[in-house]
């Protein structure tokens, strides 16, 4: 079977003629509900999902700053209801020409700490999600693409309410209170946060929305707002190398759906220079044979070899995956199954395999969301957008937040004498884990899309709430509101909810090395129910799935 796909041109799943349509024919889910009635107000306007994805990306900037906005990136996974197309729009941030390898090394030759590596001008990316929103809109919206923003820069200007898990951040990450336009924004004159409830207004962001409406991403590269980000970077305590060249020269990515086999379904997900939808690939069709629907879920076999077959995709991921303009990702052959017959041979039902191989270390992030839309006329977005950690680097251009993507790169060059395959390098797109995904039936209709926010965690989170939606037939929102079993390569994390944390003990019989502890998530889906659509949002955020 070919497994990179541009296009998937069968039929659209239909119901039946005459069918009573209660379900939703066109939904929106996302992080804020704010956010989504942005998006519904595009599509009642006749909008396309492009259209909605636009509005909803500005408005989660506006209410959600902590996670996403004009100043970062992400990947797009476009299905067109008429032609069946899926169209896959990569707007990653990029490295600077003058990053080097050793950009997070300190003079020790050390990796930097974490958080200096983050604050600091060194972690700043060319942002990418305003171009990839302006093409994608370009090849597939029905609206003006000055239509788009009005909601979101109307909240802003006026103001809105902060939600609890933006207090939440404004509480922990104390250092963003330096940021002068930040403390102007988000706290109070004593200093203080803002608590949930507090109004916010970002009139610089308005100011910013409104250019952009007006004259595109070339905002971004030229002109006031390009050259503040530039003396904001290289005038950081810790510079970075960013230049007005780096951002008039970057340009979003249209590349191939990685595409492969479940069961009944065809999984379409990110390729490299993302490692979700290889990942995920590799864990479906490594559990295959193991039929997940004769359990239930949390029960300890499915949660052993969920783990167990994450381990092994993780490991893969730490080894192979790259930019693949810098370096061949074996996409082919790691999903070969013949390989992943031989990788299926290491699971054992009575025991825990050891860690594979060693993964090169690497920065964390939280700060990601992810929407999920689908409008009247069966197109669909599945978008993860991210500036990184939450905040991103600290700094604030224009109301908005730069992102600090570059700590997605491998802070060493080199692991145990060789080339790390995620180091930095100049002009490249740094390894992700954001995972887009669309599932396909057997003639080609879309009957799910879904991604996560999250990290690495992305991966798991979106990986279970698939078996849980596929091998459960459970609704989106059952899906999304399962605890959380994950696996990087690494100790077994079980999240501390429900009954989940009561395998632990018998996890830890089979050999496996469990933390139980918190888990954010950040999931948003939608699946085909029907002849319309149900929704979910993930319960440990703020977000909501809403429809007509």
């Amino acid at each position: 079977m070919k497994r990179l796909c541009v296009a998937v041109t069968l039929a659209l799943l239909i119901g039946g003629a005459g069918s009573a349509r209660a379900e939703p024919q066109q939904m929106v889910a996302a992080a804020h509900p704010l956010a989504v009635d942005a998006g519904l107000e595009v599509l009642a306007r006749g909008g396309s999902a492009i259209d909605a994805a636009v509005a909803v990306q500005m408005m989660l900037g506006v209410v959600e700053p902590q996670a996403s906005g004009v100043g970062g990136g992400g990947f797009l996974l476009y299905y067109d209801g008429a032609s069946h197309a899926i169209t896959v729009y990569d707007g990653r941030e990029t490295a600077p020409a003058g990053a080097t390898p050793s950009l997070f090394l300190g003079v020790d030759g050390k990796p930097l700490p974490f958080r200096q590596a983050v604050v600091s001008g060194k972690s700043v990316g060319v942002p990418g999600a305003v171009s990839l929103l302006e093409l994608a809109h370009k090849e597939h919206g029905r609206l003006p693409w000055n239509s788009l923003f009005a909601t979101s820069i109307d909240t802003a200007r006026k103001g809105f309410p902060v939600s609890s898990r933006l207090a939440a951040w404004l509480e922990l990450v104390k250092p963003f209170g330096n940021e002068p336009a930040a403390r102007a924004t988000y706290y109070n004159s004593d200093g203080a946060p803002k608590k949930q409830g507090d109004a916010v207004v970002n009139a610089a962001l308005a100011d910013t929305m409104q250019s952009i409406a007006d004259k595109g991403s070339s905002i971004l590269r030229e002109g006031p707002i390009a050259e503040e980000m530039v003396r904001r970077v290289q005038g950081h305590l810790r510079p970075g190398t960013l230049t007005l060249a780096d951002l008039a020269q970057y340009q979003p990515v249209k590349r191939e759906a990685l595409c492969g086999p479940y069961r009944v379904w065809t999984i379409c997900g990110m390729g490299p220079p993302s490692s979700g939808g290889l990942a995920i690939l590799q864990a479906l069709e490594i559990l295959e044979p193991f039929e997940l629907s004769h359990d239930r879920p949390n029960d300890l076999r499915s949660l052993h070899l969920i783990a167990e077959a994450s381990r092994l995709a993780f490991a893969d991921r730490g080894q192979y995956v790259d930019d693949p303009a810098f370096t061949p990702v074996p996409v082919e052959k790691l999903l070969a199954p013949a390989y992943l017959a031989e990788r299926r041979k290491l699971i054992r039902l009575d025991k825990s395999m050891a860690p594979p191989g060693a993964v090169p270390p690497g920065y964390v992030e939280h700060g990601t969301s992810h929407m999920t839309i689908v409008d009247r006329q069966g197109n669909a977005v599945s978008f993860t957008t991210t500036i990184e950690s939450p905040f991103g680097s600290l700094m604030m251009v224009g109301g908005f937040i730069l992102n600090n993507e570059l700590t997605d790169f491998s802070p060493e060059p080199e692991h145990d004498g060789k080339p790390v395959a995620n180091r930095v390098e100049p002009g490249k797109r740094p390894r992700s884990s954001m995972s887009p995904t669309f599932v396909l039936n057997k003639d080609g209709g879309l009957v799910l899309s879904v991604g996560s926010a999250g990290g690495q965690r992305i991966i798991g989170d979106t990986l279970q709430a698939m078996i849980g939606m596929l091998d459960w037939n459970l609704s989106a929102q059952a899906a999304l509101d399962l605890p959380r079993i994950l696996n990087m390569n690494g100790p077994t994390e079980l999240e501390n909810k429900g009954d989940l944390p009561a395998q632990a003990d018998r996890l830890r019989a089979l050999g496996h090395e469990v933390q139980v502890r918190a888990h954010e998530g950040g999931l948003t889906a939608i699946r085909r129910e029907g002849d319309g659509w149900g929704g979910g949002a993930d319960p440990r955020r703020d977000g909501v799935a809403k429809g007509d």
